[in-house]
Protein backbone atom coordinates (compact mmCIF):
# COMPACT_ATOMS: atom_id res chain seq x y z
CA UNK A 1 0.00 0.00 0.00
CA UNK A 2 2.32 2.72 -1.22
CA UNK A 3 -0.35 5.19 -2.32
CA UNK A 4 -0.83 6.45 1.79
CA UNK A 5 3.31 6.86 2.18
CA UNK A 6 3.53 9.03 -0.74
CA UNK A 7 0.41 10.93 0.15
CA UNK A 8 2.18 11.67 3.44
CA UNK A 9 5.61 12.34 1.68
CA UNK A 10 3.77 14.89 -0.31
CA UNK A 11 3.54 16.99 2.28
CA UNK A 12 6.72 16.88 3.76
CA UNK A 13 9.29 19.44 3.36
CA UNK A 14 11.83 17.05 3.45
CA UNK A 15 10.79 14.90 0.94
CA UNK A 16 10.17 18.23 -1.26
CA UNK A 17 14.04 19.18 -1.27
CA UNK A 18 15.28 15.21 -1.77
CA UNK A 19 12.44 14.79 -4.98
CA UNK A 20 13.38 18.71 -6.34
CA UNK A 21 16.69 18.16 -6.24
CA UNK A 22 17.29 14.53 -8.17
CA UNK A 23 18.13 15.35 -11.39
CA UNK A 24 15.49 13.15 -13.36
CA UNK A 25 12.99 14.66 -11.41
CA UNK A 26 12.32 17.24 -14.11
CA UNK A 27 12.12 14.62 -16.85
CA UNK A 28 9.70 12.56 -15.27
CA UNK A 29 7.29 15.84 -14.04
CA UNK A 30 7.30 16.84 -17.64
CA UNK A 31 5.27 14.31 -18.40
CA UNK A 32 2.25 15.34 -16.31
CA UNK A 33 2.82 19.01 -16.57
CA UNK A 34 4.34 20.16 -19.65
CA UNK A 35 5.39 23.52 -19.06
CA UNK A 36 6.05 26.29 -16.53
CA UNK A 37 4.16 29.53 -18.04
CA UNK A 38 1.09 30.37 -19.95
CA UNK A 39 3.80 30.90 -23.03
CA UNK A 40 4.71 26.99 -22.28
CA UNK A 41 1.26 25.80 -22.25
CA UNK A 42 -0.58 27.97 -25.77
CA UNK A 43 1.59 24.79 -28.28
CA UNK A 44 0.40 22.47 -25.94
CA UNK A 45 -3.73 23.87 -25.70
CA UNK A 46 -3.29 24.22 -29.58
CA UNK A 47 -2.16 21.05 -30.30
CA UNK A 48 -4.54 19.48 -28.36
CA UNK A 49 -7.47 21.08 -29.52
CA UNK A 50 -6.31 20.73 -32.89
CA UNK A 51 -6.98 16.68 -31.94
CA UNK A 52 -10.40 17.26 -31.29
CA UNK A 53 -10.05 17.38 -27.44
CA UNK A 54 -11.22 19.77 -24.97
CA UNK A 55 -9.09 20.97 -22.03
CA UNK A 56 -9.29 21.68 -18.41
CA UNK A 57 -6.19 24.01 -17.35
CA UNK A 58 -4.87 23.95 -13.22
CA UNK A 59 -2.07 26.58 -12.80
CA UNK A 60 -0.76 24.22 -9.96
CA UNK A 61 -0.09 25.51 -6.53
CA UNK A 62 -1.38 24.98 -3.47
CA UNK A 63 0.84 26.11 -0.50
CA UNK A 64 -0.04 29.61 0.01
CA UNK A 65 0.68 31.29 2.99
CA UNK A 66 0.13 35.21 2.29
CA UNK A 67 -2.75 36.94 0.99
CA UNK A 68 -0.66 38.38 -1.77
CA UNK A 69 0.27 34.97 -3.10
CA UNK A 70 -2.95 33.98 -2.87
CA UNK A 71 -3.61 37.45 -5.20
CA UNK A 72 -1.13 36.32 -7.21
CA UNK A 73 -2.54 33.16 -7.96
CA UNK A 74 -5.53 34.87 -8.79
CA UNK A 75 -3.59 37.30 -11.42
CA UNK A 76 -1.98 33.82 -12.63
CA UNK A 77 -5.22 32.75 -13.84
CA UNK A 78 -6.61 36.14 -15.39
CA UNK A 79 -3.67 36.21 -17.12
CA UNK A 80 -4.37 32.64 -19.03
CA UNK A 81 -7.80 33.90 -19.55
CA UNK A 82 -6.40 36.44 -21.56
CA UNK A 83 -4.04 33.93 -23.88
CA UNK A 84 -7.64 32.18 -24.20
CA UNK A 85 -9.23 34.96 -25.44
CA UNK A 86 -6.20 35.67 -27.81
CA UNK A 87 -6.72 32.41 -29.32
CA UNK A 88 -10.34 32.18 -29.47
CA UNK A 89 -10.16 28.99 -27.69
CA UNK A 90 -12.34 30.02 -24.61
CA UNK A 91 -15.34 27.24 -25.71
CA UNK A 92 -12.85 24.47 -25.80
CA UNK A 93 -11.29 25.27 -22.82
CA UNK A 94 -12.24 26.02 -18.99
CA UNK A 95 -10.11 26.50 -16.09
CA UNK A 96 -10.11 24.13 -12.69
CA UNK A 97 -8.81 25.46 -9.61
CA UNK A 98 -8.15 24.49 -5.85
CA UNK A 99 -9.87 27.46 -3.09
CA UNK A 100 -6.44 26.94 -0.96
CA UNK A 101 -4.60 28.47 -4.40
CA UNK A 102 -6.82 31.70 -3.37
CA UNK A 103 -6.03 31.27 0.44
CA UNK A 104 -8.89 29.32 1.69
CA UNK A 105 -6.49 28.09 4.61
CA UNK A 106 -5.87 31.61 5.57
CA UNK A 107 -7.16 33.66 8.30
CA UNK A 108 -10.91 34.72 6.91
CA UNK A 109 -10.01 32.28 4.25
CA UNK A 110 -13.50 31.31 3.07
CA UNK A 111 -14.53 35.24 2.41
CA UNK A 112 -10.72 35.85 0.63
CA UNK A 113 -10.87 32.59 -1.65
CA UNK A 114 -14.49 33.96 -2.62
CA UNK A 115 -13.10 37.15 -3.34
CA UNK A 116 -10.37 36.01 -5.01
CA UNK A 117 -11.99 33.39 -7.19
CA UNK A 118 -14.75 35.60 -8.20
CA UNK A 119 -12.88 37.55 -10.99
CA UNK A 120 -11.64 34.61 -12.76
CA UNK A 121 -14.78 33.20 -12.95
CA UNK A 122 -16.37 36.39 -14.32
CA UNK A 123 -13.61 36.63 -16.73
CA UNK A 124 -13.92 32.87 -17.86
CA UNK A 125 -17.93 33.48 -18.68
CA UNK A 126 -16.55 36.69 -20.83
CA UNK A 127 -15.20 34.76 -22.93
CA UNK A 128 -17.52 31.62 -23.42
CA UNK A 129 -16.12 29.58 -20.71
CA UNK A 130 -16.41 28.05 -17.32
CA UNK A 131 -14.34 27.20 -13.96
CA UNK A 132 -14.86 24.23 -12.03
CA UNK A 133 -13.41 23.95 -8.02
CA UNK A 134 -11.72 21.11 -7.47
CA UNK A 135 -12.16 19.43 -4.04
CA UNK A 136 -9.21 18.90 -1.69
CA UNK A 137 -9.22 17.47 1.18
CA UNK A 138 -12.46 16.79 3.58
CA UNK A 139 -11.68 19.63 6.01
CA UNK A 140 -12.26 22.22 2.88
CA UNK A 141 -15.75 20.88 1.50
CA UNK A 142 -18.05 22.67 2.98
CA UNK A 143 -16.37 25.86 2.52
CA UNK A 144 -16.34 24.67 -0.96
CA UNK A 145 -19.62 23.73 -1.57
CA UNK A 146 -21.06 27.34 -0.08
CA UNK A 147 -18.61 29.41 -2.38
CA UNK A 148 -19.78 26.63 -5.26
CA UNK A 149 -23.55 27.60 -4.35
CA UNK A 150 -22.68 31.24 -4.00
CA UNK A 151 -20.89 31.90 -7.54
CA UNK A 152 -23.38 30.06 -9.22
CA UNK A 153 -26.08 32.28 -8.69
CA UNK A 154 -24.47 35.19 -10.97
CA UNK A 155 -22.32 31.85 -13.24
CA UNK A 156 -24.38 28.85 -13.19
CA UNK A 157 -22.25 27.29 -14.97
CA UNK A 158 -20.09 27.23 -12.65
CA UNK A 159 -19.00 23.50 -11.36
CA UNK A 160 -17.62 21.38 -8.44
CA UNK A 161 -15.82 17.84 -8.02
CA UNK A 162 -16.98 15.35 -5.23
CA UNK A 163 -15.22 12.41 -4.45
CA UNK A 164 -16.37 8.63 -4.60
CA UNK A 165 -14.06 7.35 -1.44
CA UNK A 166 -15.69 9.78 0.60
CA UNK A 167 -19.27 8.78 3.05
CA UNK A 168 -20.50 12.05 2.32
CA UNK A 169 -20.38 12.19 -1.45
CA UNK A 170 -23.60 9.54 -2.26
CA UNK A 171 -25.49 12.98 -0.48
CA UNK A 172 -23.52 15.10 -2.27
CA UNK A 173 -24.16 13.65 -5.55
CA UNK A 174 -28.07 13.57 -4.69
CA UNK A 175 -28.21 17.56 -4.15
CA UNK A 176 -26.01 18.21 -6.82
CA UNK A 177 -27.56 16.16 -9.58
CA UNK A 178 -29.54 19.16 -10.42
CA UNK A 179 -30.80 21.22 -13.52
CA UNK A 180 -27.67 23.03 -14.44
CA UNK A 181 -25.14 21.83 -12.72
CA UNK A 182 -21.72 20.57 -13.58
CA UNK A 183 -20.09 17.64 -11.67
CA UNK A 184 -17.22 16.13 -12.14
CA UNK A 185 -16.56 12.52 -10.20
CA UNK A 186 -13.32 11.49 -9.59
CA UNK A 187 -12.22 8.88 -7.08
CA UNK A 188 -10.24 11.21 -4.52
CA UNK A 189 -6.35 11.79 -4.31
CA UNK A 190 -5.91 12.67 -0.80
CA UNK A 191 -4.92 11.15 2.04
CA UNK A 192 -8.30 10.82 4.31
CA UNK A 193 -8.77 8.86 7.54
CA UNK A 194 -11.23 5.56 7.78
CA UNK A 195 -13.66 7.73 9.82
CA UNK A 196 -14.45 9.52 6.71
CA UNK A 197 -13.28 7.59 3.72
CA UNK A 198 -13.69 4.34 2.36
CA UNK A 199 -9.66 2.74 2.10
CA UNK A 200 -10.11 -0.10 0.02
CA UNK A 201 -10.24 0.02 -3.82
CA UNK A 202 -12.89 -2.32 -4.43
CA UNK A 203 -14.92 -0.21 -1.98
CA UNK A 204 -13.99 2.80 -3.82
CA UNK A 205 -15.28 1.47 -6.92
CA UNK A 206 -18.54 0.37 -5.76
CA UNK A 207 -19.46 3.83 -4.01
CA UNK A 208 -17.88 5.46 -7.79
CA UNK A 209 -20.26 3.35 -9.57
CA UNK A 210 -23.46 4.70 -7.12
CA UNK A 211 -22.66 8.17 -7.80
CA UNK A 212 -22.09 8.14 -11.30
CA UNK A 213 -25.90 6.42 -11.29
CA UNK A 214 -27.02 8.92 -9.53
CA UNK A 215 -25.45 11.91 -11.95
CA UNK A 216 -26.75 9.90 -14.76
CA UNK A 217 -30.14 10.00 -13.62
CA UNK A 218 -30.11 13.54 -12.28
CA UNK A 219 -30.65 16.45 -14.74
CA UNK A 220 -27.22 18.03 -14.39
CA UNK A 221 -23.87 17.24 -16.70
CA UNK A 222 -21.78 14.62 -15.04
CA UNK A 223 -18.17 14.67 -15.96
CA UNK A 224 -16.91 11.33 -15.51
CA UNK A 225 -13.15 11.87 -13.89
CA UNK A 226 -11.25 8.76 -14.47
CA UNK A 227 -8.70 6.65 -16.45
CA UNK A 228 -9.98 3.26 -15.62
CA UNK A 229 -11.04 1.09 -18.10
CA UNK A 230 -13.88 -0.92 -16.54
CA UNK A 231 -15.53 2.67 -14.94
CA UNK A 232 -15.10 4.01 -18.55
CA UNK A 233 -17.56 1.15 -20.02
CA UNK A 234 -19.68 1.76 -17.13
CA UNK A 235 -20.31 5.27 -17.40
CA UNK A 236 -21.41 4.64 -20.98
CA UNK A 237 -23.77 2.50 -20.03
CA UNK A 238 -25.10 4.14 -17.10
CA UNK A 239 -25.35 7.14 -19.65
CA UNK A 240 -27.45 4.96 -22.45
CA UNK A 241 -29.94 3.64 -19.61
CA UNK A 242 -30.19 7.39 -18.92
CA UNK A 243 -31.07 8.67 -21.95
CA UNK A 244 -27.91 11.12 -22.39
CA UNK A 245 -26.98 12.17 -25.62
CA UNK A 246 -23.12 11.97 -26.54
CA UNK A 247 -22.93 15.73 -25.52
CA UNK A 248 -24.85 15.31 -22.01
CA UNK A 249 -22.15 14.50 -20.37
CA UNK A 250 -18.46 13.78 -20.88
CA UNK A 251 -14.86 12.05 -19.66
CA UNK A 252 -11.82 13.83 -18.31
CA UNK A 253 -8.66 12.45 -17.76
CA UNK A 254 -5.24 13.86 -17.03
CA UNK A 255 -2.37 15.16 -19.25
CA UNK A 256 0.49 12.33 -19.84
CA UNK A 257 -1.72 9.52 -18.79
CA UNK A 258 -3.61 7.57 -21.45
CA UNK A 259 -3.24 9.55 -24.23
CA UNK A 260 -4.24 7.15 -26.31
CA UNK A 261 -7.57 6.66 -24.95
CA UNK A 262 -8.59 10.71 -24.96
CA UNK A 263 -8.06 10.33 -28.61
CA UNK A 264 -9.88 6.95 -29.12
CA UNK A 265 -12.99 8.43 -26.82
CA UNK A 266 -13.23 11.98 -29.05
CA UNK A 267 -12.67 10.07 -32.15
CA UNK A 268 -15.99 7.93 -30.74
CA UNK A 269 -17.68 10.88 -31.02
CA UNK A 270 -17.25 11.18 -27.29
CA UNK A 271 -16.81 14.89 -25.20
CA UNK A 272 -12.93 14.05 -23.63
CA UNK A 273 -11.55 16.74 -21.78
CA UNK A 274 -7.86 16.56 -20.37
CA UNK A 275 -6.83 18.00 -17.14
CA UNK A 276 -3.87 20.01 -17.82
CA UNK A 277 -1.58 21.53 -15.14
CA UNK A 278 1.20 23.62 -15.67
CA UNK A 279 3.45 25.99 -13.17
CA UNK A 280 6.38 26.30 -11.26
CA UNK A 281 5.00 24.74 -7.83
CA UNK A 282 4.02 21.21 -9.20
CA UNK A 283 5.44 18.98 -5.79
CA UNK A 284 2.06 18.13 -4.13
CA UNK A 285 0.34 17.45 -7.66
CA UNK A 286 3.16 15.54 -9.24
CA UNK A 287 3.02 13.03 -5.55
CA UNK A 288 -0.49 12.70 -5.91
CA UNK A 289 -0.08 11.62 -10.00
CA UNK A 290 2.09 8.79 -8.41
CA UNK A 291 0.06 7.56 -5.18
CA UNK A 292 -3.01 7.31 -7.74
CA UNK A 293 -1.44 4.57 -9.35
CA UNK A 294 1.34 2.34 -9.22
CA UNK A 295 2.42 2.41 -12.60
CA UNK A 296 3.28 6.09 -12.56
CA UNK A 297 5.48 5.37 -9.44
CA UNK A 298 7.52 2.51 -11.30
CA UNK A 299 7.49 5.06 -14.55
CA UNK A 300 9.02 7.60 -12.03
CA UNK A 301 11.68 4.57 -10.13
CA UNK A 302 12.53 3.01 -13.46
CA UNK A 303 13.42 6.90 -14.84
CA UNK A 304 15.95 7.52 -11.61
CA UNK A 305 17.59 3.98 -12.14
CA UNK A 306 18.23 4.93 -15.85
CA UNK A 307 19.30 8.18 -15.58
CA UNK A 308 20.97 7.22 -11.95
Amino acid sequence: MLGPVILAASRSDRMRRLISAAPVTKQVVDRFIPGETVADIVPIIEELTGRGLELTMDVVGEDITTPEQAAAARDAYLALVERLKDLGLGERVEMSVKLSMFGQALDGGHELALANVRPVVEAAAAIGTTVTLDAEDHTTLDSMFAIHEELRKDFPGTGCVIQAYLFRTEADARRLAAAGSRVRLVKGAYKEPAEVAYQQKSEIDKAYVRILRTLMEGEGYPMVGSHDPRLISIAQELARRAGRKPDEYEFQMLYGIRSDEHLRLAAEGHRMRVYTAYGTDWYGYFMRRLAEKPANLRFFVRSMISKG
